[in-house]
């Protein structure tokens, strides 16, 4: 089968943050999992935002001239998140990641997180063609 949707090469099993969990731990995360940024979901599984590592900058000026370590992961997330849809087609997802320089997207269908779409699996899924 040739790869058509998002759904067909998005990655399903996602690292994700919680909104109240310490920025400090998301950052751990991060570096533990080798990933640039997290999408951020509320208890339901709705996605409310993204941590990325550009979002963490600031914690490392708040503790050098305020010595305040950081705060929760929702005092420093996006909350202006581009999303797509896992219906989406691969080729429309191509043009968007040229338009906006995105390296990954959060998929979402009726609010919930079902996956995340990067530049690579587009690269991949024209490979397996």
């Amino acid at each position: 089968m040739t790869p058509r949707a998002v759904k067909d090469i998005m990655t399903k099993k996602l690292v994700t943050f919680q909104p109240d969990m310490h920025v400090r731990a998301a950052i751990d995360s991060l570096l533990k999992h080798k990933i640039s940024g997290a999408p951020v979901v509320d208890e339901n599984g709705n996605l409310i935002g993204v941590l990325s590592e550009i979002d963490c900058m600031p914690t490392i000026i708040q503790d050098s001239y305020y010595s305040d370590s950081g705060g929760s992961v929702r005092d420093f997330m996006s909350t202006d998140v581009t999303t797509v849809s896992p219906e989406m087609g691969i080729v429309d997802l191509a043009e968007l990641f040229l338009k906006k320089h995105f390296r990954r997207l959060p998929v979402v269908d009726n609010d919930m997180l079902v996956g995340q779409v990067s530049r690579r699996d587009v690269l991949k899924a024209i490979q397996s063609t």
